[in-house]
């Protein structure tokens, strides 16, 4: 979950995106290979 958050922050530059990868950095409960979301089930914002 973390590499996508990092790509999809990459790519669009959303300041809340980053801020969610900083949490998911930060909490030490999530486990590092949840699949219960998959990547193109999340919408995606790209008007800025």
């Amino acid at each position: 979950m973390i590499d996508f958050a990092w790509k999809l922050f990459s790519q669009t530059g959303n300041i809340e995106t980053y801020l969610l990868l900083k949490e998911l950095e930060n909490d030490p409960n999530q486990p590092e290979s949840d699949n219960s979301i998959e990547p193109s089930e999340l919408p995606i914002d790209t008007k800025m």
